[in-house]
């Protein structure tokens, strides 16, 4: 019978210290390197995910990870101070606003990269 007692996401990034410090420092999320040579990262509510090393890595063209946040605004600002890159998007259902956030079609949504072009997001709760 399948019945797993624990579930956790990984992706590919091409830099691990590039990845490590943007997570930590840029992210403020807690970071530990495995004895496989990944990165296990734990964020809010004890979440966990692994990041590894990939020569060929070639970036997540959809979001891999979605921050849940209070205040979109204050978020994005304060992200793109420490560096973080947001997208633009201007697509049927989904476009994006001077700020970088997407609002009124959804949930107010911002995405940015991280440094191996990874695709991820800050949601309004």
């Amino acid at each position: 019978m399948f019945k797993p007692s624990k579930v956790f996401s990984g992706f590919s990034v091409n830099n691990l210290q590039e990845a490590r410090s943007f997570y930590e420092n840029t992210l403020g999320l807690t970071t530990e390197e495995s004895e496989m040579g990944t990165l296990d990262i734990t964020g809010p509510g004890n979440n966990h995910f692994m990041v590894y090393e990939k020569p060929n890595h070639t970036p997540a063209t959809y979001t891999v990870l979605n921050f849940i946040v209070n205040d979109i605004e204050a978020a994005v600002a304060d992200l793109k101070n420490k560096g973080a890159k947001f997208e633009s998007y201007d697509l049927p259902g989904i476009k994006t606003d001077d700020d970088n956030i997407a609002r009124g079609n959804g949930p107010t949504i911002a995405w940015f990269t991280d440094p191996a072009g990874n695709i991820l997001s800050v949601i309004e709760e």
